[in-house]
């Protein structure tokens, strides 16, 4: 197929999964051949409590991983939605940890950041048991998902309940992330923070410090959800401020949701965000 074609295709798919359930119809163009899955594996007690490994066929020893989380504004999504970002990453040869979280209404603000720390505590004791290497963990996240990243990896709290710390994080990576969103406009969102006594606490920003893991910051220009400027933006500046590497980018064919959506393969001709992504992860220096 000829790059002008496969151009053409993918507007039409992109028009297609606008009229229809967009994440399955980019699984189902998803290829298995490059990874194998481990589904199911409990982290914690409760339901939701739960991870998939993406592993890659041709993985070599000591590969790093990413732990991702998915957005959905706290009270939606499922791992297996996100079956397009375990194989994009496998794809490249990183072992790819995909948990689930509880949400809202069954859970507020922190709550589902505590299962995030413990899915991370999972994640470095066990991995090297599939391969990769506990040294190379990075986190990374999509809209909430994003945020959750950036707290776990910007608040020394949440990791430490857990017996670990956010120096043992070799870098995190966020798209279209929520960083700094008080007062709270989205609706669905107000109950989760406990509008309109919602925590300065909560907010990733107010949480920077030297000590922070390098970041890649990653946004759409024309995100009508999340503002860039402000979140991704104030972000980037704030941890340039206190010394902390970071790398931010934004694109202009890409919307909030098909930046994430970019990583697939029938979409990356949107965004290099799958380059980006593995271009931070091979270059980032131990620290």
């Amino acid at each position: 197929m000829s790059k002008k074609l496969l151009q053409v295709f993918s507007l039409a798919l992109v028009a297609f999964l606008a009229a229809c359930s967009p994440i399955k119809v980019l699984n189902a163009l998803t290829p298995s051949s490059t990874f194998t899955k481990t589904s199911s594996i409990a982290y914690g007690d409760d339901p939701r409590q739960k991870l998939d490994i993406y592993r890659p066929v041709t993985a070599l020893p000591n590969s790093p991983v990413v732990v991702f989380f998915y957005g959905g504004s706290w009270n939606s999504g499922s791992r297996d939605d996100y079956g397009f970002v375990g194989e994009a990453l496998a794809s490249r040869g990183i072992v790819v940890v995909i948990a689930d979280y509880r949400l809202y209404p069954q859970v507020r603000y922190p709550l589902f950041l505590q299962d995030g720390a413990q899915a991370v505590s999972w994640t470095y004791q066990h991995i090297a048991e599939y391969g990769a290497d506990p040294k190379q963990l990075y986190l990374m996240g999509h809209s909430s998902g994003a945020y959750n990243a950036a707290m776990l990896a910007l608040d020394p709290r949440l990791l430490a309940a857990v017996g670990l710390s956010p120096s043992m994080l070799k870098g995190w990576i966020g798209l279209a992330g929520p960083y700094d969103f008080l007062p709270i406009e989205n609706r669905d969102v107000r109950p989760v923070f406990f509008y309109p006594d919602s925590p300065p606490d909560s907010q990733p920003i107010n949480h920077v410090s030297h000590d922070a893991p390098p970041s890649l910051l990653i946004a759409s220009v024309d995100d009508n959800l999340v503002n860039p400027k402000r979140n991704t933006g104030g972000l980037a500046k704030k941890l340039r401020a206190a010394g902390v590497p970071v790398e931010e980018f934004y694109f202009t064919k890409t919307s909030h949701a098909t930046l994430v959506a970019s990583m697939s393969r029938p979409l990356r001709w949107l965004a290099p965000v799958l380059d980006r992504v593995t271009a931070f992860i091979r270059s980032t220096p131990a620290r």
